[in-house]
């Protein structure tokens, strides 16, 4: 009787594992924590920078976070006060 019980709860979580789709769970706009765990600081050519993303400082997180995409997918957090990393975004924010 057990044995026939538990095979029917296995085949109901088989079953509904098999609509569930593996996608992934996007980021929200607004995170509730730092972002970056760690910064880089040594200097990455503009050309491999797909897009920076400046997160001021506030309740979520006391850095300021300096997010470059790379052009091959990668983020990657800069250190702010590095002097290429304050050129890089004044050059954005200029243009």
């Amino acid at each position: 009787m057990m044995g026939k019980a538990m095979t029917a709860l296995l085949a109901l979580l088989l079953i509904s594992a098999m609509g569930a789709k593996g996608e992934a769970v996007p980021r929200s706009a607004v995170e509730l924590r730092c972002q970056c765990v760690g910064t880089h600081s040594r200097f990455i050519h503009p050309k491999f920078i797909q897009n920076v993303n400046l997160t001021p400082s506030g309740p979520h997180c006391k850095n300021v976070e300096v997010i470059a995409t790379l052009r091959d997918g990668r983020e990657v957090c800069l250190e702010p006060s590095a002097a290429w990393v304050k050129f890089l975004i004044k050059a954005i924010l200029d243009k």
